[in-house]
Formats: structure tokens, C-alpha cells, sequence
């Protein structure tokens, strides 16, 4: 491309090989990265090429678009054009068909690496075998152990700690109406009081009520 032309050869030769209605925008867009040109010389290029009637030029309200000369094609026939579209139906036909291919591949491909590999499972089988070994001894243990509790004697066990629960609850209650009585006449903060008379509470101590 010489600077005369300012370019003018190359978006002629664009626009005639795409065949198609382009903007000013379009052609700086597609042709700035490989060619350098500036939007302001593609604007003028196209405006002389279309004066000196080299393409055509329309507008339509504030846009002008630009399109290759047509009287310089063969007309294409009927046959011709049903060609084509059968070429290009095949064409899109095969396209998807690649796709789709495509995408079986890549979904095949992400279930390989997210598998594991022959020494991974082995090395897995192994520890897995390891914990049931220790698991099943462990049973074993259990099982041949003499001091199991009975079921009588479990729910003997629950209903004393129920009663400790309620004692605990109740004793907790007294104290705390009592500490209220107190803390209303006396000068400093519940804290300051428990400090001084040495009192810790179950919530000093994090302990709460188990579950009953």
C-alpha cells in the first residue's frame, strides 16, 4: 500500500472480496489491525472511491453504508445459486456435526483428568483397606468386651442425670432470683458483685444445660 492511496487499494480490494455492505466503522475496524489505517483515512478512502464510482454508496438516515460495484460480478445463475445453497447447507450440516463432536471430546476429556490414575487407586484401595482393617478390629473389641452396659441399666443412667438436670435448673433459678433481690440495692454491676463475693457462673465456666 503506497501513501497516495492512502489505503484506498486495500478497502477496495476488501470490499470486493467480501462482497457485502460494510460501514466506514466496519472496514476500520476489520482492516486497522493488519493494515495500521486510521479511522479518518478509511472515512475519506471510501467517500473518493465512491465519488470516483469504483463502489457504491448508500444512506440511510445518519449511516452510509458501502458495497462492491456489482456491474463487475457475472450474473449468477439460477442453478448456480441453488448450488450454493446446497453447498452451504452441507457446510453447516458438517459444522455442527463438529461441534457436537466437540463437544463429546471436551466433556470426555474433563471426566479423564477429574478420574483417577492407576497408581491414585491403588494407593486409595490401600488406605481404604488399612481403615477397614482397623475398623474391623476395633469391632471385634467391642464385641468381645465384657463390661457392655444394658439397655436396663442405660435408661436407668438417664432418668438420675434427668433429675440432676432438674435439680441443677431449679438451684440455678433460686440463685438467680436471689442475686436479683440483692443487685437492687446494691451500688455496683452484676459483675463487680460476683466478683466480690467470689461467685462463678455457668456461663463464666461455659457450661450448659445437657440435652434431656
Amino acid at each position: 500500500m503506497s501513501k497516495k492511496d492512502n489505503g484506498s487499494s486495500v478497502i477496495l480490494a476488501y470490499l470486493n472480496e467480501k462482497n457485502r455492505p460494510f460501514s466506514a466503522q466496519d472496514v476500520f475496524c476489520n482492516l486497522q489491525k493488519q493494515h495500521g489505517l486510521g479511522k479518518t483515512a478509511v472515512v475519506r478512502a471510501m467517500e473518493l472511491l465512491a465519488q470516483e464510482g469504483k463502489i457504491k454508496e448508500k444512506t440511510y438516515g445518519k449511516q452510509k453504508i458501502y458495497f462492491a460495484d456489482q456491474s463487475q460480478f457475472s450474473d449468477v445463475s439460477e442453478s448456480d445459486v441453488k448450488q450454493m445453497d446446497a453447498q452451504i447447507s452441507s457446510l453447516s450440516d458438517e459444522a455442527r456435526q463438529l461441534a457436537h463432536s466437540c463437544r463429546q471430546l471436551d466433556a470426555e476429556l474433563k471426566e479423564l483428568n477429574s478420574s483417577l490414575t492407576t497408581e491414585e487407586a491403588s494407593s486409595q484401595i490401600q488406605q481404604l483397606e488399612g481403615e477397614c482393617s482397623g475398623y474391623r478390629a476395633r469391632l471385634e473389641k467391642i464385641k468381645s468386651a465384657s463390661n457392655h452396659v444394658t439397655p436396663e441399666e442405660k435408661e436407668k443412667v438417664y432418668k438420675e442425670r434427668d433429675v440432676y438436670v432438674k435439680e441443677w435448673k431449679k438451684r440455678k433459678r433460686l440463685a438467680s432470683d436471689m442475686m436479683s433481690a440483692i443487685l437492687e440495692g446494691y451500688p455496683k454491676s452484676k459483675r463487680e458483685f460476683l466478683d466480690e463475693v467470689g461467685v462463678e457462673t455457668d456461663e463464666d465456666c461455659k457450661v450448659v444445660f445437657p440435652q434431656t
